[in-house]
Order: C-alpha cells, then structure tokens, then sequence
C-alpha cells in the first residue's frame, strides 16, 4: 500500500513539473517593467494634457523598460516642442528623451 502511494505521487510530481515550468516562461520582472512603463507614459501624457489648451495633448509618448522615451507628433511652435521635452525629462523613471516631434507652423 505505501509503494503505491509513493509511486502515485512520484507520477504525479512527474507531471507537475513541465506544467510549472511552462507557466514561468516569462523573464522575471517581465510584468515589472510593463507597469513602469505604463506609468512614466502615464505621467507624461497627463503633464503635457495640464494647462491651457495646446497641440501637446496630441503627442504620442512611448517608453521602453529602461526609462528610454519617444515622442512622437505634430506641434504648432518650437517652443510647445522644448515644452514637452522638458515635461519629459522632468518625469521620475526617464533617463532619456528621444524628441522626434514636427513643428508644423501653425
């Protein structure tokens, strides 16, 4: 009777084992990251969306897990482009800013 009750669990262990393995593919802080980086992005839209009414509110913001940051759009002047890149930087989490935004003069 013990023999099978060993040999139950050492099946069942058997079978357990690939199961947990295949759950954990992800690299550790995988989820982490992605959290991070939604909420710098967070961040930064909310600040360039504060104040009076500007083309800042329709720039597109991406952040990558090592606080990289891309902005990306149309604003009016160059001085909302050096807005928004100094509402970038002064975010906690950037270390960089990719400024990438077109003045388009209007």
């Amino acid at each position: 009777m013990k023999f099978a009750k060993l040999a139950a669990l050492i099946v069942t262990g058997a079978l357990v084992v690939p199961l947990a393995a295949q759950a954990d593919d992800k690299p550790p802080g995988a989820a982490k990251a992605w959290v991070k980086d939604s909420v710098i992005t967070t961040k930064i839209k909310t600040q360039l969306a504060t104040g009076k009414p500007t083309s800042l509110a329709m720039v597109h913001v991406e952040t990558d897990a090592n606080g990289w940051v891309q902005l990306t759009g149309k604003v009016s002047t160059q001085a909302e482009k050096d807005r928004a890149e100094a509402i970038a930087k002064a975010v906690d989490g950037v270390k960089s800013v990719d400024n990438q935004l077109t003045v388009t003069g209007k």
